[in-house]
């Protein structure tokens, strides 16, 4: 009887041990399968640039692999992200992201927003907004959202009065009740505005888009006022948000590396929310 009890004391040790063993194994196996490979989108100019000199860095301090892929248009980015080609990108604002993931039946989620270049109006022609002729063409982004953008910065410098009722992240040329230097709108892909700089007598440029074009921000006859909605932010599918990586990309540009490299590289650009409170 002693001989058996024993013999069980010891087979339950070894079954412990197993267990303990498979666990341990289990944890390894998990560890082993984080994806450490990424492959993020931007758009060619700053946020490509935000990415490689910015993020990229701390994540591979993490022991991340990165891939940047510029784009040079607003839909290819999401159609990668959500196909897989993507792990994030980061290009556009919140506006955009919900009414292209609505548009497209993609399940999309910000991850953070990130410091960003305002929309300006610029012209060869006039150098102040001033000389502003009676019936000038100006050239604006033909998606809605960024649309909006344009007519608020026209509504700001006293050149078209808006519907005070329309949503001012909405607002579109029907809700222009009176076009104070009957201004002609000719809707441009906003990639190609900074050319139309060149040929139309104003253009509204998104940022992004003028410095990819080597403009100065400074060079505009007015700079938009730009609210939270309208910064960009990393994207990701939502099936990943809770994902290892993204928490990393995330606490990547809540660093203080991350700000250091925007205030020395990446002057003008208005930083978000969050990143103006922590100063506090």
């Amino acid at each position: 009887m002693k001989k058996l009890s024993i013999f069980l004391v010891l087979l339950l040790s070894f079954g412990l041990l197993a267990a303990c063993g498979s666990k341990e194994t289990t944890s390894n196996s998990t560890n082993s399968t984080e994806k450490k490979e990424l492959t993020i989108g931007a758009t060619s100019g700053p946020y490509s640039d935000m990415v490689n000199k910015a993020i990229k860095p701390i994540l591979e301090k993490k022991g991340y692999q990165v891939k940047v892929v510029e784009f040079s248009d607003y839909i290819q980015p999401n159609l990668a992200l959500a196909n897989g080609d993507l792990d994030a990108n980061l290009f556009q604002h919140k506006i955009y992201m919900e009414n292209f993931a609505k548009e497209n039946n993609l399940d999309l989620s910000e991850v953070i927003a990130v410091p960003t270049a305002p929309m300006g109006i610029y012209s060869k022609k006039f150098k102040s907004l001033d000389e502003v002729k009676e019936g000038s063409q100006i050239a604006i982004p033909n998606d809605p959202t960024n649309a909006a953008r344009a007519f608020l910065i026209l509504q700001d410098a006293g050149f078209i009065k808006l519907d005070p009722a329309a949503n001012p992240l909405t607002v579109s040329e029907k809700d222009i009740k009176e076009n104070v230097k009957n201004l002609q709108f000719k809707p441009i892909e906003a990639g190609q505005l900074p050319r139309a700089v060149e040929s139309v007598d104003l253009a509204a440029v998104p940022g992004n888009f003028a410095l990819a074009a080597k403009m100065n921000l400074l060079d505009a006859l007015v700079l938009e006022k730009m609210p939270d909605q309208y910064r960009n932010r990393v994207v990701v599918n939502t099936k990943d948000l809770n994902k290892q990586f993204v928490k990393d990309i995330k606490e990547a540009v809540e660093s203080e590396e991350f700000e250091k490299v925007i205030d020395e590289q990446f002057k003008g650009f208005g930083k978000p929310e969050w990143m103006l409170k922590r100063k506090q």
